[in-house]
């Protein structure tokens, strides 16, 4: 694997590769679903396989798989994206299980509307602003950071016992 042979072996895979690219039903194409499926689904499976091997030789690990609270709230505009991010549950319960008796934790971190530049850039408008308001518990906004630091307690050994499970991080929105 090329990542070993550049930084050494691998303790832990967050799984991040994603495209929420806009799209409805009667607009997707196979090239469209071919495309947003690589990216955000079998991106995961096949770094998850890549790393695997090394994890289970070591006897530990930890696999981050990013999920999204969009399908889980019936979101409209990206039915590719909410499929691909729907499958991230199932993925997780099955590398779990499998991955288990090697000490090796897989987990699916779930974000919810995160502010990131491009989600301020393209979608968030005075309409998303009073959904936010409306629909989390804590109407403060998601930030990278609020991610990052539940990818870093996924990630050390403070979660050695927490594995097939889904972290939601959307200020109570689902």
């Amino acid at each position: 694997m090329e990542a070993q042979e550049r930084v050494g072996t691998v303790d832990v895979l967050v799984a991040n590769a994603a495209n929420d690219r806009r799209h409805t039903l009667e607009e997707a194409d196979e090239a469209l679903w071919q495309r947003l499926t690589d990216i955000n689904i079998k991106s995961q499976f096949f770094a998850a396989q890549a790393v695997a091997p090394v994890m289970v030789q070591k006897g530990r690990g930890s696999i981050i798989c990013l999920g999204s609270t969009g399908w889980m709230q019936k979101n409209a505009g990206y039915p590719i994206y909410a499929t691909c991010k729907a499958a991230v549950h199932g993925l997780v319960n099955a590398l779990a299980r499998e991955l288990g008796p090697s000490r090796i934790r897989v987990n699916a971190l779930v974000p919810g509307w995160v502010m990131t530049d491009k989600q301020k850039a393209l979608w968030l408008d005075a309409g998303g602003e009073a959904a936010i308001d409306r629909n989390q518990c804590i109407s403060d906004r998601i930030q990278p950071e609020d991610i990052a630091s539940l990818a870093l307690f996924l990630a050390a050994d403070d979660s050695r016992m927490c594995t097939g499970q889904k972290f939601v991080v959307d200020g109570g929105w689902t």
